[in-house]
């Protein structure tokens, strides 16, 4: 960077992201460009956000048209865009209504409630999660989380949450009891380190539910909308949770997170018992419309169609260098490798060769790119880690 932007933000903006090294000028599709010319494969995507890519013409179009017609005027007022991407979602996902927020941790937020609702319906107080997951920073959601990193000198948290070790049915056996109103998980751990859940795990939360009557409740904020191979990461298994938090890819790259409710749990909250300011802002969801018009009309035959192809160049690359790759993780276009050392000095280098990644839980690459990459990007990713790879 050659401005004095990174000045300019140290004295104006709190210091909460380690930000990369890039002044950005504009992206398009699966590229960003600096100030400078610099072209970069963008294989983050926003944080798994911008799944048609940077700038596409359809999201630009329909923020165009939005705007010229209104941009906010609150859930006071019946809005068209608002009721057609409900109904849209309705649709493809069977389930009964739909609340919208502005973000995914606003949805665990409201997912959090009706868990307490239920329980207070049914004299059931606790609110289970797991270790690895993340469901947002807001303080309902760190409550579901373990982590110094999060949560130091931040408590008390919330009552009645309990943490326990993901995969484990023993621990599952030993806590879900009829005190246990709602359980959240994430079916493969973004943050956490792309850990997938185990089928014989799931199964068992299933047949305590029905033992217990407490909530299944899926986070699909990063692993939704089609990125793991199905519109939900859920699908692989056989399970049906009751609610589900949605956000990210939802709109194309503008905020909007939603909660999605089943029969036996939209009936729980009644009026003023939740509300939102924006959530369902006309503008989101005139792009969330576009992206979910394009799942609708075949998009996830092209992303099995290309996570298949990295999936497969991955693992030729863990065969090349075994004493580095400890193995594949995660599914679909939420994947990457696991090192035996760190991962920060391959995102590093990568960055240096103009291709842009992340690393969780330290030793994981992750890559959650634009359901739009080609294989010869891939060819690009998995060359030059290659040649990271030899020299280190």
């Amino acid at each position: 960077m050659t401005s004095d932007l990174i000045e300019r933000e140290k004295n104006s903006i709190l210091q909460t992201y380690g930000r990369l090294p890039i002044e950005i000028e504009y992206a398009k599709d699966c590229y960003i460009y600096d100030n400078e010319g610099n072209e970069y494969l963008d294989f983050l995507g926003g944080i798994a956000v911008n799944v048609l890519g940077h700038s596409h013409p359809e999201i630009i179009d329909a923020i165009v048209k939005q705007s010229n017609q209104y941009l906010h005027v609150s859930n006071f007022f019946y809005q068209k865009p608002q009721i057609e991407i409900a109904e849209k979602l309705k649709f493809i996902t069977k389930f009964d209504k739909v609340f919208f927020s502005n973000s995914g941790a606003e949805s665990t937020e409201g997912a959090l409630k009706f868990a307490r609702k239920w329980g207070a319906l049914h004299n059931k107080k606790d609110v289970v999660a797991f270790t690895g997951g993340f469901h947002g920073r807001t303080y309902g959601s760190l409550s579901l989380m373990e982590g110094e990193i999060y949560k130091k000198d931040m408590g008390p948290f919330l009552d009645n949450v309990k943490i326990l070790k993901f995969n484990s049915i023993e621990e599952l056996q030993s806590n879900l009891d009829s005190n246990t109103a709602a359980v959240f998980i994430e079916f493969i751990q973004g943050s956490g380190g792309l850990n997938v859940a185990d089928p014989q795990w799931i199964s068992k939360i299933t047949e305590l539910q029905e033992k217990y009557n407490f909530l299944i409740i899926a986070d699909e904020v990063q692993s939704g909308l089609g990125r793991t191979g199905k519109f939900f990461s859920f699908e692989h298994y056989d399970i049906q949770p009751d609610i589900v938090t949605i956000a990210k890819g939802l709109g194309g790259g503008i905020p909007i997170g939603a909660i999605l409710l089943n029969k036996k749990t939209s009936t729980l909250l009644g009026a003023s018992e939740h509300g939102t300011t924006f959530g369902g802002n006309a503008l989101a969801c005139a792009t969330g419309i576009v992206v979910l018009n394009h799942l609708i009309n075949g998009l996830q035959t092209d992303i099995n169609r290309i996570s298949a192809y990295l999936k497969k160049k991955l693992q030729e690359l863990i065969l090349k260098h075994p004493d580095k790759i400890k193995s594949y993780k995660g599914l679909g276009l939420m994947c990457g490798l696991e090192f035996y050392d760190e991962a920060k000095p391959i995102v590093l280098e990568l960055l240096n060769r103009r291709i842009i990644t992340n690393s969780t839980s330290k030793t994981v690459l992750r890559l959650v790119p634009p359901y739009t990459i080609k294989n010869s990007m891939v060819d690009k990713l998995i060359d030059e880690l290659d040649s990271i790879l030899q020299k280190s």
